[in-house]
């Protein structure tokens, strides 16, 4: 760290040699503000003892913050209300080894609100930048312009962070550990986040790093704003906080709270990429959320997020295990997922998911494509593993559109649906060539419903009670762009397959490559347990039970091609059936499958193509 002079307490001294790099003053020398007194302090101050009476204020000039750490752990900073974008220190009496930074303050904006962030260090293009960094809050190991490694952080207060690369910066962290515990603020900017990297080619390779956090939106690593953040050997744990007690819930700046209408709780995301461009890829990492989410991303555009031989998990009974929002390709290759509700969400247009195996080349690939700088060494010491998600709850759910890829030995099990779509077009491929497998618990692969999400959290979900009503312009027999499509190869299946829109959305159903699928792919009338869910009910969002019924606009279209085959195991309302002259429509056992097209008994040919109100049964 450069040498620099601090004036303690009205006198200038020389930066002594000592952790962090800050300088100190005799062990006798104190603050006291009064009650009633605003005390504004100009420069670093490293003390004996401080003591804020009740109603009195230590403060920093305009544009700068305050920062204080008592032997090395940063402390004693509280938002000055629940929703506040700043900080200050709490009235008490502080004794030990005290330094209060002040400090630049480091501006960050998410949806017209800008927050004076403070942190431990600051790095950009130049290096470590001082001016905008509580180095008191660095206890051992060795700091440079470029570099630290084996150095600790602590923290107690709220909204304060560990390290914030920015502004083009190429920084490596290694062998570092963050315990912070107190709430965040805002973690679409890493407002309290452990480690932040962002900005338009800021590059930050985090190795070896532990991160255990607990507090609101306390996150533990942020990618943002076209920023490339590579992630290795790393662990990240973060659990939820308390949230205040006159917490109103919000969006944007204000989302403090994983929103329930997503059929989850919680109040903080262990990892987030954000903004345009942002490139995150973890290898070899353990990343951990108590409920909301592991592995998230949120308002983006053009991002890739990449995990490779990663443990991805949610150590309560709720949250997902990643969340694909926006334009995002995203990546899960040998990973493992132990989830409390979903593997993944896919929340808006564009996103497209992967599924598969760590394979060398796939791994070497993208060594290249995503410029990770992986050494021989590194990629061989990556094992080739298959990605194995289990979930407590359900597989993927969309609530936006986008598009999901499984190949390799992909495994998931889930104790509810495999594929949960509400009302968006959703496009699936499931290569089963290697292996790949899908067991839902419930015995439903495929649920396309209309959305239960009350669009608000203010808002009540109410069960539809009449029939819907035929939508004379809208075409149940063909596929359509908006229409929800999954395609299936070289792989057995054994569920059910249900569209249950009462709006105008087809559910088109693709058998090649010798599948073979045992179950009811149908039309259906779909119910909740409960008639109306609010948010003391948002368990019961995405569960429902089927009953088969002829098709009104939620068409069912089958093509079965490639030596592919159709056990039917109950009746099934379709409204296309397509076969090639080497597949078939059986039924389970020495049972018949009879069909009828608009009420007429129809033989099933192989080849046949058959469209209009079809009814196939076991007799």
């Amino acid at each position: 760290m450069r040498d620099r002079v601090r004036v303690l307490l009205g006198v200038a001294v020389a930066a002594l040699a000592v952790p962090g790099g800050t300088a100190r003053a005799a062990a006798d020398d104190e603050i006291t503000v009064g009650a009633g007194e605003t005390r504004v302090l100009s420069e670093t101050t490293a003390l004996g003892s401080l003591t804020i009476a009740e109603g009195g204020t230590l403060a920093a000039p305009d544009g700068y913050t305050l920062t204080m750490t008592v032997d090395g752990v940063e402390a004693g900073s509280v938002l000055t209300e629940t929703l506040a974008t700043s900080t200050t220190i709490a009235p008490g009496s502080y004794t030990g080894d005290i330094v209060v930074t002040v400090a630049e303050a480091n501006p960050a904006t998410f949806a017209g609100v800008t927050f004076p962030l403070r942190q431990a260090l600051y790095a950009d293009g130049a290096g470590v930048v001082t001016a905008l960094s509580a180095t008191s809050a660095l206890v051992g190991g060795t700091v440079t312009d470029r570099t630290a490694r084996g150095v600790s952080l602590t923290s107690t207060g709220e909204a304060f962070n560990g390290v914030y690369v920015a502004g083009g910066g190429a920084y490596e962290l290694a062998d570092t550990a963050f315990d912070f515990t107190g709430n965040g603020r805002c973690d679409f900017v890493g407002y309290g986040a452990a480690i932040v990297g962002t900005g338009s080619g800021t590059r930050l390779v985090v190795d070896g790093v532990t991160v255990s956090n607990e507090g609101v939106v306390r996150s533990g690593i942020i990618a943002d704003a076209g920023a490339d953040v590579i992630v290795k050997n790393s662990t990240i744990r973060c659990l939820n906080g308390v949230v205040p007690s006159d917490y109103v819930f919000g969006g944007g700046a204000n989302m403090l709270v994983v929103p329930w209408r997503l059929g989850i709780s919680g109040n903080v995301r262990a990892t987030n990429v954000i903004g345009a461009g942002t490139r995150a890829t973890y290898l070899n990492s353990s990343i951990a959320s108590e409920t909301w989410g592991a592995f998230s991303t949120d308002s983006v555009s053009g991002a890739q997020v990449t995990a490779i031989n990663c443990a991805i998990a949610n150590l309560g009974d709720e949250g997902y295990g990643t969340f694909a929002d926006g334009d995002v390709t995203e990546r899960l290759l040998g990973c493992t997922l132990d989830v409390g509700t979903y593997g993944t969400i896919i929340g808006a247009s564009n996103s497209t998911l992967s599924y598969g195996d760590s394979t060398r080349e796939g791994v070497a690939q993208l060594n290249a494509d995503l410029e990770l700088g992986l050494t021989e060494d590194e990629l061989a010491a990556l094992a080739v593993r298959s990605t194995v998600i289990d979930s407590r709850q359900f597989g993927v759910m969309w609530h936006g559109a986008g598009t999901l890829h499984i190949s390799g030995g992909t495994v998931i099990t889930s104790a509810a649906t495999t594929f949960l779509d509400k009302a968006v077009r959703a496009t699936i491929t499931v290569d089963g060539s290697q292996g790949a497998e899908l067991r839902p618990g419930n015995g439903v692969i495929l649920q396309v419903m209309e959305t239960d999400n009350p669009g608000s959290n203010a808002g009540v979900y109410t069960e539809p009670t009449d029939d819907p009503v035929k939508d004379g312009t809208f075409d149940v027999t063909t596929a359509h762009d908006t229409d929800t499509t999954a395609s299936f190869s070289d792989i057995a299946l054994t569920g059910d397959f249900y569209n249950a829109m009462r709006t105008g959305r087809n559910m088109v159903l693709v058998f090649d490559g010798g599948a073979r699928v045992e179950g009811v792919l149908s039309a259906s009338v779909s119910r909740h347990a409960v008639d109306t869910i609010t948010s003391a009910e948002y368990a019961q969002l995405g569960h429902v039970t089927n009953t088969p019924g002829p098709v009104v606009n939620n068409g069912v279209l089958v093509t079965l091609g490639g030596g592919s085959e159709w056990t039917v195991a109950g009746t099934s309302y379709l409204s296309r059936l397509s076969l090639s002259a080497d597949s078939a429509v059986i039924a389970p056992g020495g049972d018949a499958v009879s069909m009828t097209v608009d009420g007429v008994p129809t033989v099933i040919e192989p080849g046949g193509d058959y469209s209009g109100a079809i009814t196939l049964g076991v007799a």
